[in-house]
Protein backbone atom coordinates (compact mmCIF):
# COMPACT_ATOMS: atom_id res chain seq x y z
CA UNK A 1 0.00 0.00 0.00
CA UNK A 2 2.92 2.62 0.71
CA UNK A 3 4.86 1.80 -1.91
CA UNK A 4 1.86 2.14 -4.42
CA UNK A 5 0.67 5.47 -3.19
CA UNK A 6 4.15 6.64 -3.16
CA UNK A 7 4.30 5.91 -6.68
CA UNK A 8 0.99 6.88 -8.17
CA UNK A 9 0.63 9.71 -5.82
CA UNK A 10 4.02 10.80 -4.72
CA UNK A 11 2.67 11.05 -0.74
CA UNK A 12 5.38 10.58 2.24
CA UNK A 13 3.78 10.32 5.02
CA UNK A 14 3.26 7.05 6.37
CA UNK A 15 0.21 4.75 5.31
CA UNK A 16 -1.35 2.25 7.51
CA UNK A 17 -2.20 -1.31 6.06
CA UNK A 18 -5.50 -2.17 4.31
CA UNK A 19 -8.29 -3.34 7.16
CA UNK A 20 -11.65 -4.35 7.12
CA UNK A 21 -13.71 -1.78 8.78
CA UNK A 22 -16.71 -4.10 7.91
CA UNK A 23 -17.90 -7.37 8.47
CA UNK A 24 -17.02 -10.21 11.11
CA UNK A 25 -13.71 -9.34 10.00
CA UNK A 26 -13.50 -5.84 11.49
CA UNK A 27 -10.46 -4.21 12.82
CA UNK A 28 -11.57 -3.82 16.65
CA UNK A 29 -10.89 -0.03 16.27
CA UNK A 30 -13.15 0.15 13.52
CA UNK A 31 -15.78 -2.00 15.40
CA UNK A 32 -15.48 0.01 18.59
CA UNK A 33 -15.96 3.71 16.50
CA UNK A 34 -18.93 2.57 14.56
CA UNK A 35 -20.53 1.20 17.94
CA UNK A 36 -19.60 4.58 19.68
CA UNK A 37 -20.37 6.88 17.14
CA UNK A 38 -23.05 4.91 14.72
CA UNK A 39 -23.49 6.46 11.06
CA UNK A 40 -26.82 7.94 9.41
CA UNK A 41 -30.08 6.74 10.90
CA UNK A 42 -27.98 4.64 13.11
CA UNK A 43 -26.59 2.76 10.84
CA UNK A 44 -23.01 0.66 12.16
CA UNK A 45 -21.12 0.47 9.04
CA UNK A 46 -18.82 2.48 7.25
CA UNK A 47 -20.30 2.87 3.58
CA UNK A 48 -16.95 5.03 1.80
CA UNK A 49 -13.45 5.50 1.81
CA UNK A 50 -13.01 8.47 3.85
CA UNK A 51 -15.42 8.42 6.60
CA UNK A 52 -13.55 10.29 9.09
CA UNK A 53 -14.16 9.92 13.01
CA UNK A 54 -12.66 12.53 15.30
CA UNK A 55 -11.07 10.96 18.81
CA UNK A 56 -10.48 13.71 22.23
CA UNK A 57 -7.17 13.71 23.92
CA UNK A 58 -8.50 10.78 26.28
CA UNK A 59 -9.35 8.48 23.46
CA UNK A 60 -13.13 9.18 23.43
CA UNK A 61 -14.81 8.99 19.98
CA UNK A 62 -16.08 12.68 19.83
CA UNK A 63 -17.65 12.80 16.27
CA UNK A 64 -18.08 10.54 13.20
CA UNK A 65 -18.01 12.63 9.17
CA UNK A 66 -18.73 11.85 6.34
CA UNK A 67 -17.14 10.76 3.77
CA UNK A 68 -17.76 13.49 1.45
CA UNK A 69 -16.90 16.13 4.35
CA UNK A 70 -13.92 18.22 3.14
CA UNK A 71 -10.83 17.94 6.36
CA UNK A 72 -10.77 21.94 6.44
CA UNK A 73 -14.39 21.65 7.72
CA UNK A 74 -12.74 19.72 11.01
CA UNK A 75 -10.53 22.10 11.93
CA UNK A 76 -12.99 23.95 14.28
CA UNK A 77 -13.63 20.63 16.09
CA UNK A 78 -10.10 19.82 16.21
CA UNK A 79 -8.87 23.27 18.04
CA UNK A 80 -12.19 22.95 20.32
CA UNK A 81 -10.66 19.45 21.37
CA UNK A 82 -7.65 20.90 22.26
CA UNK A 83 -8.03 23.96 23.86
Amino acid sequence: MQEFCSLSYQVDFPIMDKVEVNGEHAAPLYTYLKEALPGILGSKKIKWNFTKFLIDKKGTPYKRYAPLTKPSAIEADIKKLIS
